[in-house]
């Protein structure tokens, strides 16, 4: 009986252990905001797929679209700590290889309040790593704070 409860709570300990997919999308977005806080564009480029989309909707409603070279160009000039966003994860959607994640956020630039909004994630496996495929947000001053 001692044997069964040892090799039971070993193989209860490793099934807990596991990375959940959800865990492991998190973790793809978080690199991403990670290496932006960094100014790691190396870090910043692994999270994206190839053909990624960048996009935010601008302050009269328009659609922007930004390369992601540019906007791997943008984090080269920065230092680090220079841009923090915080981010909240408020949903994730998981469909085999592709999941949508919603995340508000506040972005501080230098230690300063700069904007808030919310990023809208899609994202794919590839090679069994989560990828953003698309990345579009919103970017207001006004956060009700």
């Amino acid at each position: 009986m001692e044997k069964f409860l040892i090799v039971l709570l070993f193989l209860s300990s490793f099934c807990f252990a596991q990375k959940t997919e959800n865990d492991a999308i998190k973790e793809s977005i978080e690199n991403l905001f990670t290496g932006m806080k960094n100014a790691d564009t190396v870090m910043i480029k692994s999270v994206f797929a190839d053909n990624a989309i960048l996009q935010t909707i601008t302050k009269s409603d328009a659609v922007k679209t930004e390369k992601l070279q540019d906007f791997l160009s943008s984090f080269s000039k920065l230092s680090k700590n220079d841009a923090d966003e915080k981010i909240k994860f408020e949903a994730i959607h998981v469909d085999g290889n592709l999941a949508s994640v919603f995340t508000p956020y506040e972005f501080y630039y230098k230690g300063k309040f700069s904007h808030c909004g919310a990023n809208s994630f899609q994202l794919v496996k590839q090679n069994n790593v989560w990828k953003i495929q698309y990345l579009i947000d919103t970017r207001r001053t006004n956060c009700n704070k």
